[in-house]
């Protein structure tokens, strides 16, 4: 019921998805600063996202991770219902489909990103991904979006999306872009205007957490 990417880029790392299902965010997303990203999804459980972010953060080997994760007693009954993808300080990402993956599903690793899908309207969603955030220029959360954009005009999911994502980690603490569309009829649309909001300010409110005395007041009611 969705397709995303996570993606490298310099010491930044970025996720994007798109669901059928509400709020896929939520569920899905999982980045950590200096450490790396991954997914979670299909029958989604997201503790899985956690422990392959701990893994990372460990050994730093995605590979690794991802094995550790899909080969471990505790997740040896329902394995075979998750996909996941795991993306690194270094390298390729690395993906994981079970058997019981829903519909239609693929997954694609690169150096730098990994993508994958399920339910989808085929199985070159995944590559569209990838190769749309390859092509894309402008910021980091702009590239995600145009992937987005890319994926669903191929096709996409099989049936309609309805929920959106889109979040970026940098060189502090927090997720300097964390939008979420939770419902909505053109979620991947939705997410866009949502950007176009944000990105202009994205930075001063970094300066917000780092030093409130130089950051800039956007003038709302109340603020003197």
């Amino acid at each position: 019921m969705t397709f995303s990417l996570v993606v490298r880029d310099g010491e930044r790392f970025g996720m994007a998805a798109v669901s059928s299902s509400p709020a896929v965010a939520a569920r899905v997303v999982h980045l950590r600063p200096g450490v790396g990203a991954a997914a979670s999804q299909n029958v989604t459980d997201p503790a899985l996202g956690t422990r392959l972010l701990d893994g990372l953060a460990d050994h730093g080997d995605a590979e690794r991770a991802l094995a550790d994760v899909t080969g471990a007693a505790r997740n040896a009954k329902s394995i075979e219902y998750r996909q996941l993808t795991v993306l690194g300080r270094l390298g390729a990402g690395f993906a994981h489909s079970g058997a019981r993956t829903l519909g239609r599903h693929a997954t694609a690793t690169a150096d730098g990103a990994a993508a994958a899908g399920n339910l989808l309207s085929g199985e070159h969603i995944p590559g569209v991904l990838l190769d749309a955030y390859a092509a894309a220029t402008g910021e980091l959360e702009e590239r995600l979006l145009t992937a987005l954009k890319a994926a669903v005009a191929a096709g996409g999911e099989e049936g309609p999306v309805h929920s959106a994502g889109l979040a970026v980690v940098a060189d502090v603490e927090w997720r300097v872009t964390d939008l979420r569309v939770d419902w909505a009829d053109e979620p991947v649309d939705r997410l866009g205007e949502f950007l176009d909001v944000w990105l202009p300010q994205r930075d001063d409110y970094v300066r917000r957490g780092l030093d409130p005395a130089s950051a800039p007041s956007y003038g709302v009611p109340g603020d003197r």
